[in-house]
């Protein structure tokens, strides 16, 4: 895994990079073979990802313009700050993966491992919303048992996120104990300011990246340099403002809420809209279920592989027998709003959502995220009130008259 942010212990280093030595950094780590993963624009009709996300798209939601990828020249980094359409989870778990192979003789099976080191790489630009949620699902891979493959990605990344201007009222990020300059998961922030970025390094990695290629960034002193920083500081200030305009909610209170009110008609009334399509699931960076098959490859031979999966499929709890234990919908989609905000929460004390908004945005059915975390920190804080699922949330500063 990344280091963790050590923010606390140690003042973030801040160093002034102009795009065109940013763009040159790209090319520096190229030409040494680092992989270098970063936004790159796309056009929806040639993108697979983005073809079929667009599909999906509700109407009045912007296309997509960006998408994560390996870069193989500098020139393709795109700072255009539009939120990829895919996170960088299909990095660290790839949407397909082998977990081994094994060989059949007889009645002897040998199995070969796959290897769980991997190369150095650095991800620049990456959003916020994207390298918190990799933080968040640490949890569950470093469980009862440490996911070798994930672990061996993260220690391999270097993480630069950019600071994020707000994408649009399907944001969330602040709701969720994240926000929209967040270093969690990450090794260093780009900030946008005049003539260039602010960078800052927030882990080891993050000050070994900047120290390895310091030709490339000029160091921020104050107070010659204070515009800078007051201009970053401005901008990542107005834009906590903006996301948290678009929600505000009490965690905690939504966390024990659901937890306690497992049969609520509110809870009932989630899925109405909701066709299990798994769109959600696929484009959420923080869900990480997934399924594993043996696939035959010829005779005595073959791979066990791991692939995405999704709770809101019909067949993902259902038993040999036939029985399914979530049996309908309404049952699935309750789970998934059960497990995010309450189950995982009370486990890891990590909400397993960053507010990306992505999964409103794919919803062509009109499940909003926004709207139904409101109606239940609502249902939370007035106790009796009927709500319904589709209610907006709190005006702002509701919460603090309700207290």
């Amino acid at each position: 895994m990344t280091d963790a942010t050590d923010t606390g212990a140690v003042a973030p280093q801040r160093h002034f990079i102009s795009e065109a030595d940013l763009r040159a950094l790209a090319a520096d780590l190229l030409g040494a073979g680092t992989d270098v993963i970063a936004p790159v624009s796309v056009d929806a009709c040639q993108s697979p990802s983005a073809l079929a996300t667009a599909a999906c798209l509700r109407p009045g939601v912007a296309p997509v313009e960006a998408e994560y990828k390996a870069i193989g020249d500098a020139a393709e980094l795109d700072l255009g700050r539009a939120q990829p359409v895919l996170s960088l989870k299909q990095f660290f778990l790839p949407e397909h993966e082998a977990l081994c192979r094994w060989h059949q003789r007889g009645l002897e099976v040998t199995v070969e491992e796959v290897p769980t080191s991997f190369a150095p790489r650095v991800v620049l630009a990456a959003k916020p919303c994207d390298s918190a949620a990799l933080a968040v699902v640490d949890e569950v891979m470093n469980w009862d048992y440490e996911d070798e493959l994930w672990n061996g990605r993260r220690e391999a990344s270097t993480i630069f996120n950019l600071a994020c201007p707000v994408i649009d009222e399907s944001c969330f990020c602040t709701a969720v104990g994240s926000a929209p300059d967040d270093v969690k998961g990450a090794d260093g922030l780009l900030t946008p300011v005049e003539g260039g970025y602010l960078a800052e390094a927030t882990t080891d990695k993050g000050r070994a990246l900047i120290a390895a290629h310091a030709a490339r960034f000029s160091p921020v002193d104050e107070p010659a340099t204070a515009a800078l920083v007051r201009q970053a500081d401005d901008e990542r200030a107005a834009a906590r403002r903006r996301v948290a305009a678009n929600l505000e909610i009490d965690a905690e209170s939504v966390r024990d809420w659901i937890a306690t009110h497992f049969e609520d008609p509110l809870l009932a009334s989630l899925a109405i809209r909701c066709n299990g399509c798994g769109a959600c699931s696929s484009v959420c960076p923080t869900c990480h279920c997934f399924d594993i098959v043996d696939e035959e490859e010829g005779v005595g031979r073959g791979t066990r592989r791991r692939c995405w999966d999704t709770c809101q499929a019909p067949t993902f709890t259902l038993h040999a027998s036939g029985h399914n234990p979530r049996d309908d919908q309404h049952v699935r989609y309750r789970q998934r709003i059960n497990h995010k905000f309450s189950i995982y929460p009370l486990k890891f004390g990590e909400v397993l959502c960053t507010g990306c908004g992505r999964c409103t945005r794919v919803c062509h059915a009109g499940q909003d995220l926004v709207e139904i975390l409101g109606a239940i920190d609502i249902a939370a804080r007035r106790p009796g009130e009927p709500v319904a699922a589709g209610t907006a949330g709190p005006e702002p500063g509701d919460a603090e008259a309700a207290s």
